[in-house]
């Protein structure tokens, strides 16, 4: 297994229905996440990104083909023995917040810490506090997320991925719920992360942040369609705007 990879597929297939109903969200892909690196994933809607980054996530199975986190491979791996290593190696920004309700906010960001049974060391809490400064939880920490708007909910789940510095970052569509300067400041925040040697996964449809990536993997039809260097936002509008038309016709 070559261990500069953060995540990877190999020969993933995956397939939803059967028979006639059969839909193909990922069609023999293979693809690595190399360590230290930011890279976006992009692609017309119903192209199969999400579904790579669940599959690579190890939070869905491929219907054939293997994952790997680091050189574990994660498919048929039991759930206890996934969830210890997810909860080690990788951190999660989804769409949906998953914060826990009965927890404040103070309480959800730290709860990598609780799940791993520790307490953070003390340059792990000086992290915590900047990531409260810079996404603007510093007057939020007592608050439930119920008290929250979308946009502070969102910033919450990123303070709690990016809290214990986890190996590698899984982030669907991170800036979605927030407007467009704090966006800016959490790919900014995914960036800096990215430079002191995390790995990052970013599922987006918006090129200006996929233009914070050192990297821009663009599926179609479930295949990888091409695989760039950094890009400006335009070079990534026009790309999409190519596998638009292309889907449609």
């Amino acid at each position: 297994m070559d261990n500069t990879l953060a995540a990877s597929v190999a020969h993933v297939t995956k397939t939803y229905g059967t028979g006639d109903g059969t839909v193909t969200a990922l069609d023999n892909v293979s693809v690595g996440i190399r360590r230290g690196e930011f890279t976006a994933i992009m692609g017309p809607s119903g192209s199969g990104k999400s579904t790579l980054m669940h599959i690579m996530a190890g939070l869905d199975a491929p219907t054939s083909g293997q994952a790997f986190i680091g050189d574990s491979e994660i498919t048929g791996l039991n759930d206890r023995d996934l969830t210890l290593l997810r909860r080690r190696k990788a951190g999660f920004i989804f769409q949906a917040f998953n914060l826990v309700p009965t927890l404040d906010v103070k309480a959800n960001i730290l709860l990598p810490f609780d799940l791993d049974g520790r307490r953070p060391r003390p340059d792990e809490l000086h992290r915590v506090q900047d990531l409260v400064y810079e996404l603007g939880l510093e007057r939020r920490l007592t608050h439930r997320p119920h008290e929250l708007s979308g946009g502070q909910q969102q910033r919450v789940a990123i303070a709690r991925a990016l809290a214990a510095a986890p190996e590698l970052i899984f982030a669907d569509e991170p800036t979605g719920n927030l407007d467009s300067r704090t966006g800016r400041d959490v790919l900014r925040i995914l960036r800096e992360a990215s430079d002191t040697g995390q790995s990052i996964a970013m599922v987006t449809h918006d090129p200006v942040a996929a233009s914070f990536a050192d990297r821009v993997l663009f599926l179609g039809d479930g295949r990888i369609v091409a695989d760039k260097p950094r890009q400006t936002p335009e070079e990534i509008s026009a790309h999409m705007l190519r596998l638009e038309q292309e889907a449609a016709a």
